[in-house]
């Protein structure tokens, strides 16, 4: 019958705990990591309508903070339509037209803060084409890439990397320690 000794249980179970502690350092952190992201919107990316909208409503994946919570309304020529401010309510974003749409292509870009301090910020188009609506006024040659048309719910690779990275430090520590207290024992007459 093999035995084995007090000291290579300790180390063991040392082993076993700090292997439980890093797992749950993972476990509570995914909700920390993981990054809003607009879930739905009204109206939706590329839609064409055939009424005018008079409200626009972005659902995201968390809450938002009502204080950080920008929404705007642009036309084809890039100029601000009126929009009434944002109003939230949890996850969800609107905020009314105030100016008239006439026919044409919009934009609307949003920055939200999570209620966990994450900004996101993107932007999207949609076209209003409505038959019985007053003529599309000619829009300019398709924008650049700009601040606003960062994709929604991206980023948080950093995050990502200094957890994997302070966690793969505490397991190479861990087995330090170990293999110090294990050399020590053996070298024990």
């Amino acid at each position: 019958m093999t035995t084995i000794s007090p000291s290579r249980r300790a180390a063991g179970r040392f082993v076993a705990a700090l292997l439980a502690g890093i797992l749950t350092l993972f476990v509570a952190a995914t909700p920390a990591r993981a990054h809003n992201g607009l879930r739905s919107a009204s109206p939706a990316r590329d839609a064409t309508l055939t009424r005018a909208p008079t409200e626009i409503t972005l659902e995201f994946m968390a809450r938002l903070d009502p204080t950080l919570t920008t929404i705007v309304l642009t036309d084809g020529t890039k100029r601000r339509v009126p929009t009434g401010d944002p109003v939230v309510s949890g996850a969800t974003g609107n905020v009314q037209v105030t100016g008239p749409l006439p026919n044409g292509r919009y934009t609307v870009a949003y920055r939200v803060v999570s209620a966990d301090g994450h900004p996101v910020q993107g932007s999207y188009p949609f076209t209003v084409a409505d038959p019985a609506g007053p003529a599309a006024a000619p829009s300019p040659d398709p924008p650049g890439p700009s601040a606003a048309a960062v994709a929604p719910g991206r980023g948080g690779g950093r995050a990502t990397v200094v957890g994997v990275t302070g966690s793969v430090v505490v397991a190479l520590l861990a087995a330090a320690a170990v293999l110090r207290r294990r050399r020590r024992q053996s070298s024990r007459p």
